[in-house]
């Protein structure tokens, strides 16, 4: 018996493989600035948590313990304003990437069915819907969205471009999704790292946003950014508890449970914000020099107001930026990668060592 191939596009990074091979050359090293991979240590008070966990012979509840599903309502009413939830509204996920991708599965989604994410995305939205065979849309503007459409994806932060969507815009979006009778899901993984101010961006389920219905809105978060969890996977979903109910549901049959020790290191991370506001610093301090290293070798840097990212254009085709940044031994992302039309722009991150952040300026400064 055959069975036809997913029909899923070539993953992006491997394009990058030439160039970063080309960055590897070069006579004074390395610099990867492209993929915004955590590389300061997990905070001791996590990794305490976690070896204090370590005897985990019993299987683990997909919906998480009770004390981490209280450690996520109180961090949302602490961190993000959200005060009004309970444990049925929250969850927790094996990294937010798996929940990105299966969302449209989780919610019964398939061929004829619709999903929106924004026009200069996360690659992941698209491959989520294309697993289940749904048509998918970019666009930014709720009016635009067709009938038809069952989810709609907002990213805030955004990811690549670190744009923010204010209260009035994500109230916008929700009122259009209810229009058209979708589920809106705001991936808000980059909330806390705001270079406005140390107050995180707002949420979704801010109650200025839903006023107080919470049908068919979901929120996800990662403690990836927040605590330099990458490798532990540990995210979260919150919001509608119809919806949570019905991935808790699905997520049993299919055992997507999040190991119990890194369940007990999420709640060592949600109760401590000490180090997520020292890791902020970090990241603000990278930022503040590297974006005017950018600018004084001819690169324009847009949005970026919040995140992991700058992204910055010299005004040509993003793979021509991508070759001269490798001749200089570093590596960046090209707009491509995101859908941007006609891709002009790369993602730089802030995930490198300050040695590395230094040695970049050095080297953009030779470049201006």
């Amino acid at each position: 018996m055959s069975r036809s191939p997913l029909a899923l596009p070539d993953f992006p990074w491997d394009s990058l493989i030439p160039y970063a091979d080309r960055a590897r050359s070069h006579p004074d090293g390395f610099l990867d600035f492209s993929v915004g991979s955590p590389v300061d240590p997990t905070p001791p008070v996590i990794r305490d948590a976690l070896s204090a966990a370590t005897d985990a012979h019993a299987y683990p509840q997909v919906v998480g313990t009770p004390a981490l599903r209280e450690a996520i309502v109180e961090w949302f009413a602490r961190r993000r304003g959200v005060d009004d939830l309970s444990v049925a509204n929250v969850l927790p996920t094996i990294g937010s990437k798996e929940l990105v991708a299966l969302l449209p599965f989780l919610l019964g989604l398939g061929k004829g069915d619709i999903v929106v994410h924004p026009s200069v995305a996360y690659p992941t939205y698209a491959i989520g819907g294309a697993l289940v065979g749904a048509t998918v849309v970019a666009s930014d503007d709720p009016a635009q969205w067709p009938d038809g459409t069952k989810l709609v994806w907002v990213n805030s932060p955004g990811n690549p471009d670190g744009s923010v969507l204010d209260v009035e815009q994500l109230r916008a979006a929700v009122a259009r999704a209810r229009e058209l009778g979708a589920v809106i899901a705001s991936d808000e993984c980059y909330a806390e790292l705001n270079w406005s101010g140390t107050d995180p961006t707002p949420s979704i389920l801010d109650p200025r946003v839903i006023e107080g219905d919470r049908a068919s809105v979901l929120a996800l978060y990662s403690l990836s950014k927040q605590s330099n969890l990458a490798g532990y996977r540990a995210a979260l979903v919150a919001g509608c508890s119809d919806l949570i109910a019905e991935l808790v549901g699905v997520r049993k049959h299919i055992g997507l449970i999040p190991p119990a020790p890194v369940q007990a290191a999420m709640i060592a991370a949600l109760h401590d914000d000490a180090h997520v506001a020292e890791q902020r610093e970090r990241y603000r301090a990278r930022r503040h020099r590297l974006k005017p290293a950018l600018e004084g070798a001819g690169f324009r840097v847009d949005a970026s107001d919040a995140g992991l990212y700058l992204w910055a254009t010299k005004g040509q085709d993003s793979w021509v930026t991508v070759s001269e940044l490798a001749d200089a031994g570093i590596l960046v992302v090209p707009g491509t990668f995101y859908g941007e039309s006609p891709a002009e722009h790369v993602r730089i991150a802030l995930t490198a060592s300050d040695a590395d952040v230094a040695d970049a300026v050095a080297r953009l400064d030779l470049l201006s």
